[in-house]
């Protein structure tokens, strides 16, 4: 028989740890940071409710379809009522029937929401304490803890001490302290004289300013563009009225119905049949309320699917495009394009004018009835689903942050290219208390400060009523200027965010 050997277990050390140098390593893309910066942020703003909103932005959203006025519209019509797909204005006219019935009752708009403002300066106390405790240690070298600062300052123009303010917060040493008092030379020139001591120059300093991150932002900076305190004229009244228009035609399917469009086909006139775009983006376009004879200005207008949708609803005589980049504006001429017939001899410099420019810097003021300003944002789905272009990138951390600087520039030029009486929409397509309602704060601000124009907010809250069956809003107690269309797996469009503003003067 043979004889058993006796097995002896010798423990071995990795060189490289528990994970060997050669396992590929999971690298967090752009997407995972947008979703952990939603996490932290979102989830603080809205509770539970954002693991919903969270499933549905993950998930693919929902289109709707426009047909196109000057191709086959019959035709394309009886296509999607034979696949099953609504048209929207049915669903209006059932809804405005049905508030004529019962009689609505309203305690009217709400000014201060203190529930958004107690979670955002939550937030904004959280996210300092993070930077403090990332740069500073949590003890010192003896074990001793460490007294951290309130808050960190950054930038060229932060406050400078004077002399006796110096001396009253520095604590020097008592060998020190009648050198200092005695010789102001010394200060000045930043020299130690020998018979003092060079004990001074071991001295730890704490420092009140990093250098080299002067133009660095925080991310708690961004949270402060959201403010609560009114010192201008602020007026909200209800809006009385809306009118579909008649001859735009708008398909969906009913809520929990996930089914997909036919691809848009060629129709006789050369012309695409319909067009699709994400729901929540008719909304702003359909508040705008433009008329007959009216000029109107899109501001950031590309891709375009808003600038069609005010085409398509037959009132536009005269409609200015813009955007900041000539590639914006080619995919832009592109949509219009495939979708108007006889672009060029009916449309293009007549109708129709492409201007490429920042919105920021546009005059002509006082020159328009109607604007659409659907401001660049964070973009939240798309910045879920896409790593290319996605505002998380590592690099664009101050483009990212100081967005709502952009928005609000936009939004307080835009109201003064307005002629008074004239009205606008504010849109977005994020979810964001900052971007949305701070940005509208920040601009009626502004352009009360800085040129006595006064406005109007209108609330939409009862014109939303008429959307109920086919989006999902945002409570009322959590806006203060607009509404908001929030992701939802049976209705998942959005998020879209719109703010209707009037000037006054």
């Amino acid at each position: 028989m043979l004889k058993v050997r006796k097995i002896c277990w010798i423990p071995c050390r990795w060189k490289s740890g528990k994970k060997r140098w050669n396992v590929l390593q999971y690298k967090k893309t752009n997407c995972d940071r947008a979703l952990d910066s939603f996490d932290d942020f979102y989830g603080s703003v809205y509770g539970g409710r954002w693991k919903n909103m969270r499933a549905a932005l993950l998930t693919e959203h929902k289109y709707i379809a426009m047909v196109n006025n000057f191709g086959d519209t019959e035709q394309t019509c009886s296509m999607l009522e034979m696949d099953g797909a609504i048209n929207i204005k049915s669903l209006i006219h059932l809804a405005q029937e049905r508030e004529s019935q019962v009689q609505v009752q309203g305690d009217g708009p709400v000014a201060n929401s203190t529930e958004m403002d107690d979670k955002l300066d939550a937030l904004l106390r959280k996210q300092q304490e993070r930077e403090v405790a990332a740069i500073y240690p949590q003890a010192g070298e003896d074990g001793a803890a460490v007294q951290l600062p309130h808050k960190l300052n950054y930038g060229k123009d932060e406050k400078r001490l004077t002399r006796d303010e110096k001396e009253d917060n520095l604590d020097y040493n008592q060998s020190l302290t009648k050198a200092l008092e005695e010789d102001m030379q010394l200060e000045q020139d930043r020299l130690v004289d020998p018979q003092f001591g060079t004990g001074g120059l071991y001295e730890y300093m704490p420092a009140n300013s990093i250098k080299g991150m002067e133009d660095w932002v925080a991310e708690s900076e961004h949270y402060k563009y959201y403010q609560t305190s009114v010192d201008f004229p602020l007026k909200i009244e209800p809006e009385t009225s809306f009118y579909y228009p008649e001859h735009l035609a708008l398909y969906t399917y009913e809520m929990g119905n996930c089914s997909d469009f036919k691809s848009p086909k060629k129709c006789l006139t050369g012309v695409l049949s319909h067009f699709l775009m994400d729901g929540g983006s008719i909304l702003p376009p359909l508040f705008l309320q433009v008329q007959p004879g009216e000029r109107v200005l899109d501001a950031c207008a590309a891709p375009g699917g808003k600038s069609l949708l005010l085409l398509q609803t037959l009132h536009i005589d005269h409609l200015v495009c813009n955007d900041v980049q000539e590639s914006r504006l080619k995919k832009l001429k592109h949509v219009m394009q495939e979708y108007l017939f006889d672009y060029k001899e009916r449309w293009q410099g007549k109708r129709l004018i492409f201007n490429m420019s920042d919105a920021r810097n546009l005059d002509g003021y006082e020159s328009y009835d109607k604007i659409l300003v659907d401001v660049p944002c964070t973009t939240d789905r798309h910045v879920l689903m896409q790593q290319d272009n996605n505002i998380f990138k590592p690099t664009r951390i101050k483009e990212r942050l100081r967005i709502p600087e952009l928005q609000s520039g936009i939004l307080a030029n835009c109201l003064r290219l307005l002629r008074p009486g004239g009205s606008l929409v504010y849109s977005t397509c994020s979810l964001s208390p900052v971007q949305n309602d701070g940005v509208v704060h920040m601009a009626l601000q502004k352009v009360f400060n800085d040129h006595g124009i006064t406005t109007t907010v209108r609330d939409l809250s009862q014109q939303v009523t008429l959307f109920a069956d086919i989006f999902k809003f945002e409570q009322p107690k959590g806006l203060k200027y607009g509404q908001m269309v929030v992701p939802y797996l049976p209705a998942n469009f959005g998020p879209m965010y719109f703010s209707k503003i009037t000037r006054n003067t």
